[in-house]
């Protein structure tokens, strides 16, 4: 059975001054900051909640981080080294599991790629599309696509 991925939020707490400092789960050391991060139901300085790929800072990059074969990650490296890939259904090509996609049913394209397959129109955030034979349509191929169906059973 495959173990399955764990993301955690990343808490930032101010530290009381009344409290008795606690230890930071990277470096061992009292943490006597302003601020300390929770997370992984531990306590870190800032700067040592570290992606172990990029060493970015992940208490700036986001609200949440993987953990997988003991690597504490930001998104971009966890869906780089764990994640899984596919092809886009419109240009067949290769698509990055760290890539920004659209997704319709099954199928799952590139952002550039998630245009009408007809007329080439490039969809905005709300603008209606059409999932027709596997094919994207825009409103306006998807209609004229209906009306030539309607002409075509009528005239037989």
């Amino acid at each position: 059975m495959q173990k399955r991925e764990k993301s955690f939020g990343i808490q930032m707490l101010s530290v009381q001054p009344d409290t008795k400092p606690k230890g930071c789960a990277g470096c061992n050391r009292k943490i006597k900051d302003r601020y300390l991060l929770k997370a992984l139901d531990k306590y870190w300085h800032e700067d040592c909640l570290k992606c172990a790929c990029c060493d970015c800072r992940l208490g700036e990059v986001g609200s949440t981080l993987y953990t997988k074969a003991n690597l504490i990650l930001c998104r971009r490296d966890y869906l780089r080294l764990f994640g899984v890939t596919g092809n886009c259904a419109a240009c067949s090509k290769l698509i990055p599991a760290f890539e920004m996609v659209m997704r319709a049913k099954e199928n799952v394209y590139h952002l550039d790629c998630f245009a009408c397959q007809l007329c080439n129109q490039r969809f905005c955030v709300g603008d209606k599309f059409f999932l027709k034979n596997n094919m994207i349509l825009c409103q306006t191929d998807y209609e004229e696509g209906l009306m030539k169906e309607s002409y075509a059973t009528h005239v037989r």
